[in-house]
């Protein structure tokens, strides 16, 4: 499994927010690349960055401060927030980052959906599938759509996606634990297909990681119990 260290960008700054509340932001440091290059250092691999300013505004807003993550470490960046069109995909991998996640744009267009997964194939694309209450959320997690969790991620495995983060909104940045529960009914619901699945949000403890590890999934993202000092690079870099 993918221990996955996540920034969340507003203003350039690495930020964190409760439950999904833009109010709630609170700003943990003002260079990114700071966090982004001891990560690299520790030996870790992989980056989670989300454009929150992007996510909010349907079009990307922190690409300048992603290029230069990108052009000054190796980290593999997978970005998400606020691509909407086939042009800020080209652009988002112009600027360095080498996996996308399609959030929002899944949950508001399919067709488009699926002429990237054609462009740019399943090992590039990473399906976004966030949630509150069961009920996939968009725009930044401030729209609350009627589509199940479920079979949104099942209707696009059956088209040819295999990578999924899942944040359950109600736990993300709450450091009460990630939410156990959700990743086992996504794994029920899927059966016998192949899923890369990834969780997201609440993460508050090593003990956390290797529960979601030993359910079988992929990645785990680790974002505000590191910022909090809940875990340290250290301990992340031992498991």
């Amino acid at each position: 499994m993918d221990i996955i260290l996540a920034i969340d960008l507003i203003d350039a700054k690495a930020v964190r927010l409760h439950k999904g509340d833009y109010a709630t932001k609170k700003v943990y440091f003002s260079d990114p690349l700071e966090v982004a290059k001891e990560y690299e250092d520790w030996g870790f691999k992989r980056l989670h960055v989300v454009d929150l300013d992007g996510a909010k505004a349907k079009e990307p807003r922190n690409l300048q401060t992603v290029e230069k993550i990108a052009n000054q470490t190796n980290l593999i960046i997978d970005l998400g927030g606020g691509l909407h069109t086939k042009d800020n995909f080209d652009s988002a991998f112009s600027a360095g980052v080498e996996l996308v996640t399609v959030g929002s744009l899944a949950a508001n267009n399919q067709e488009l959906a699926m002429k990237l997964l054609e462009i740019y194939s399943a090992r590039k694309l990473i399906l976004g599938a966030d949630c509150k209450n069961e009920k996939i959320a968009v725009s930044g997690w401030t729209e609350v759509t009627n589509l199940s969790v479920y079979q949104f991620i099942n209707s696009y495995l059956d088209e040819g996606y295999k990578s999924v983060i899942s944040t359950d909104i109600s736990q993300d940045g709450t450091l009460e634990g990630p939410s156990f529960d959700l990743y086992e009914k996504i794994y029920q619901s899927v059966g016998s297909k192949k899923i890369n699945l990834i969780a997201s949000g609440g993460v508050s403890s090593i003990d956390d990681l290797k529960r979601l590890k030993a359910m079988g999934l992929s990645g785990a993202i680790v974002g505000k119990a590191f910022y909090e000092g809940k875990v340290t690079f250290k301990e992340l870099a031992e498991v």
